[in-house]
């Protein structure tokens, strides 16, 4: 059987002479940038690019990483490169991109900005969950995506990482009708697995340097982890980061079902994890360079005694809350609401309608003052201790 490999190496700052050096020993001990890409072919950097915000709030991927990547590209002969993403927010790619420092190393590369301005309805006939998206034109007319990933933790899926990241593929507004047919965390994540096998990326690059603990992904803390991950292998990456937070990755749905869906693997035996000094385990991986004070939720919703208790299921669930003296009353929020009769209004502050809201969890990634946070239940939380769920 072989083996998914990822790459893990140490990069405590973002300074250029490290995060360069860091890029290139990665792509190289995958094999090289030509087992990826041919020179000819015209190559896609998709960051996270959720929304403006500085880079030092680890809300996007770092304009270094950025930079790194293409400056490598550049120096071994590929000259045919774009760049993009698909923002949650209406303000548009080009103004997020330069918000978050994007679009300057971009010029500087001569890095050509893709089309994600536009979308086109496809079809997937070996979706098992979802065989139809609308994809922005950026993706589609590339030969091959790099996906730039930042380490995040996320309030529906628990992280963000390489999987998820690839909704930005998604054009626009459909964003949000996905989010309202895909209701619940393991059904977006089985969305997000078929869109994943669509897509295909070839090469997963992760931010770790700087990355985002707590009330992720754009309202977290930004906590210090200095690592950089790279695989082939979107899943395999992935549950290297939940290995090294301490969070099991079968606890993640896009882990979950990305390998019951044939995305990548998941099992420890099926992945070997490689650093500057030699392969390591991931129990090795996780007490040498991992964090177990990293806030994320490592709870476990709808597994076992929980899943007996559907008459109070309702006092067990997450929700999302509004932060008053932070609040500016924007209506971000309630535009950000996929339902047709909205969850959220604005009134004198925004009120939820929490027997209408389904926990996607989209006005607290929107909220551009982190004034919405979400509640784990004490009888959620009493289970998860009592009960070692």
């Amino acid at each position: 059987m072989e083996k998914s490999k990822v790459v893990l190496l140490v990069c405590k700052d973002y300074r250029e002479e490290n995060v360069d050096k860091a890029i290139q020993q990665g792509i190289e001990k995958l094999g090289g940038i030509e087992v990826f890409f041919s020179r000819e072919e015209k190559i896609l950097l998709k960051p996270n690019l959720l929304a403006k915000a500085l880079p030092e709030k680890a809300v996007t991927t770092h304009p270094a990483i950025f930079k790194a990547v293409g400056k490598y590209l550049k120096s071994q002969g590929y000259t045919n490169l774009y760049y993009g993403d698909s923002p949650g927010n209406p303000i548009g790619a080009a103004k997020v991109a330069a918000g978050c420092g994007i679009k300057e190393p971009a010029e500087q590369l001569g890095i050509i900005p893709a089309d994600f301005g536009r979308g086109k309805e496809v079809e997937f006939q070996q979706g098992i969950t979802e065989t139809h998206f609308i994809i922005s034109n950026g993706i589609l007319e590339c030969d091959g995506i790099i996906n730039l990933c930042k380490m995040k933790t996320h309030q529906l899926e628990r992280i963000t990482g390489a999987a998820k990241n690839m909704f930005g593929a998604v054009y626009g507004i459909n964003k949000g009708a996905f989010h309202a047919k895909y209701t619940d965390a393991d059904s977006f994540a089985k969305m997000i697995a078929d869109l994943n096998n669509f897509i295909s990326p070839r090469l997963h690059i992760m931010d770790g340097i700087l990355a985002m603990e707590g009330n992720g992904p754009q309202s977290g803390t930004p906590i210090e982890m200095g690592v950089i991950l790279m695989s082939r292998d979107p899943i395999a990456l992935d549950t290297v980061f939940c290995h090294l937070i301490y969070l099991k990755p079968e606890r993640v749905p896009t882990n979950r079902y990305g390998y019951e869906y044939g995305v990548g693997k998941m099992k420890e035996e099926e992945m070997e994890i490689i650093t500057e000094q030699g392969s390591l385990t991931v129990k090795e991986a996780a007490e040498k360079y991992g964090s177990k004070e990293y806030d994320v939720y490592r709870g476990g919703e709808k597994e076992t005694q929980i899943r007996l208790l559907k008459p109070i299921q309702p006092l067990l669930r997450k929700k999302p809350f509004i932060i008053k003296e932070k609040c500016i009353k924007c209506g971000i929020c309630e535009e950000s609401c996929p339902l047709e009769v909205k969850a959220i209004t604005l009134k004198s502050f925004p009120v939820y309608d929490y027997k209408r809201c389904i926990r996607c969890y989209c006005c607290q990634e929107m909220c551009p003052r982190q004034a919405i946070d979400v509640k784990v239940p004490f009888a959620a939380r009493l289970m998860d201790r009592n009960w070692k769920i």
